[in-house]
């Protein structure tokens, strides 16, 4: 397959840097202020260079990557929410055109699912999405092949930020504040972490999971979240007490979605640790099913995201 690739960042690169391996080739690569095209295949170790020395990819428009030709658009942007602009349109753009989406873009499957589903219906290209809920953690494809009707509800850690600051708390006894300085030193968390610690990533992760199972109908406004700032390591001492620990759940069912601090034993299978991601998914017949793994990363996402690539079949 031919890829444009929207977004250069750890994600977006890592796609570029291996498509070649899953035997792809990559015609676009676009940043937020530039891009390379060329229908040959773009030098995709030169594009990085120079964006690592001038701030951009290439010195062609986002628009010529989008008209460019090429048999499948990753979006790779930054997620944005509410009317999830530009992904939304990159999409848009791309499938008016009959291609394929991959997306690893949370926003236009979050807040415009069912947007995102009318145009793929008009359309000779299809959308997938596997790599914005669980980073390489298979859970949509499981979802996809157990059939969504036989998923009757879904749990999980999805958000390593998070994992990561409540699970140091507890083994170290030490403060929130203090975690997560400790998680922006070491890159685990964004010099402004509210996305993550204010339980929207994981929310939107959850939003996206309903859609599945649901048909759409859901957006990040129909979650009911909470974060975990306001928990004092006390909270965590307590737990321990009782032999339980406290993780920010993401929970989807017939009641809607959920994302908040919970208690969960402390050996359970939800207790996983750092920036582990776990998708728990209750089924008719296969019983409980635990799904765990990295759930960000260039090159863990990536993967997800070429997975989907070789699951398209070919445009005519």
């Amino acid at each position: 397959m031919r890829l444009a690739v929207l977004g250069a960042g750890a994600v977006g690169e890592s796609v570029a840097e291996l498509a070649g391996e899953y035997g792809h080739s990559v015609t676009a690569f676009a940043d937020s202020s530039g891009a390379a095209v060329d229908a040959d295949g773009v030098d995709v170790a030169a594009a990085l260079s120079r964006k690592a020395e001038t701030g951009s990819v290439g010195s062609q428009s986002t628009e010529a990557a989008l008209s460019a030709d090429y048999d499948v658009l990753v979006e790779a942007t930054p997620t944005t929410l509410g009317d999830a602009e530009p992904g939304f349109s990159n999409v848009r753009a791309a499938l008016e055109r009959d291609r394929h989406v991959v997306l690893a873009n949370k926003g236009p499957v979050a807040e415009r699912y069912d947007d995102l589903r009318d145009l793929e219906r008009d359309s000779a290209g299809s959308v997938r999405f596997e790599a914005t809920v669980g980073g390489a953690i298979p859970a949509l494809a499981t979802i996809e092949d157990l059939g969504p009707g036989r998923v009757t509800a879904i749990r999980g850690i999805l958000n390593g930020t998070a994992n990561f600051v409540l699970s140091r708390m507890a083994a170290e006894g030490l403060g929130y504040e203090h975690v997560l300085a400790e998680a922006q030193d070491l890159g685990v968390a964004e010099a402004d972490p509210s996305f993550d610690v204010q339980g929207t990533d994981a929310a939107l992760k959850c939003v996206i999971l309903a859609n599945v199972l649901s048909g759409g109908g859901y957006t990040l406004a129909d979650a009911d979240v909470e974060g975990i700032e306001d928990i004092p390591g006390s909270a965590l001492d307590l737990a321990a007490e009782d032999g339980r620990t406290v993780r920010l759940v993401g929970e989807v069912d017939a009641d809607g979605v959920r994302v908040g601090p919970r208690l969960v034993p402390e050996r359970g299978t939800l207790a996983v640790t750092g920036t582990m991601n776990i998708v728990q998914l209750e089924t008719e017949h296969a019983g409980r099913l635990n799904i765990s793994g990295r759930g960000a990363g260039g090159p863990e996402t990536a993967s997800a995201v070429l997975s989907d690539v070789g699951r398209l079949p070919p445009l005519e």
